[in-house]
């Protein structure tokens, strides 16, 4: 149980660590594999969206592979599309909220429902990223990095399915936290 939470808490702090963003608008990405994958963990709101996909999954879903396969998949498509607009930050912070919540009371959707919701939920972080980062390698490494947060946040969840409740509703709660705390800021804005 001390490893869960040793790795979750490592998950949670590499945005601090990461340094995929230069500061400048644009954030001057170059095309570069390593770029893309690094881009995930140097915000809180994707980092905490794209473990508790996986976190939800490990915790509440017969089909564990569902949610974070449709969220990959309509994260590129959101990236591709070059949509874009006022909705973005709003919906990718509601759907850090809304994905704690799904972790921290384990609640289990249809498998449908579930797809359609997380995915409806990555477009908006494909959108977001897309605008940062564009195509190409690039692209590939978020989707790659993507894949793997939603990996480690399944076997967290897995883990915790098994061996506490208590610990999958802090963790849930937290993440909630954080998207209540994201949207509140932006209302005060």
């Amino acid at each position: 149980m001390k490893r869960i939470f040793t790795l979750a808490f490592a998950l949670l702090v590499l945005p601090m660590l990461a340094s995929a963003h230069s500061g400048e608008p644009g954030h001057g990405h170059s095309l570069a594999l390593l770029d893309g994958f690094l881009h995930p963990f140097s915000g809180a709101d994707h980092l905490a969206a794209m473990l508790a996909v996986g976190l939800w999954s490990g915790l509440a879903m017969r089909r564990v592979w569902l949610a974070p396969l449709s969220f990959s998949a309509l994260l590129l498509v959101g990236a591709l599309s070059g949509w874009g607009g006022n909705l973005v930050e709003p919906m990718v912070a509601a759907s850090v909220l809304v994905l704690g919540l799904l972790a921290a009371f384990r609640l289990q959707l249809p498998a449908a429902a579930a797809a359609t919701l997380v995915g409806g939920f990555a477009l908006f972080h494909g959108m977001a990223h897309g605008a940062e980062l564009g195509a190409g390698l690039a692209l590939l490494g978020m989707v790659l990095a993507t894949a793997l947060l939603h990996a480690a946040g399944l076997l967290v969840g897995l883990q915790l399915r098994r061996h506490s409740p208590v610990g999958s509703r802090l963790l849930g709660g937290g993440i909630a936290l954080l998207g209540l705390g994201l949207l509140a800021r932006m209302v005060a804005a």
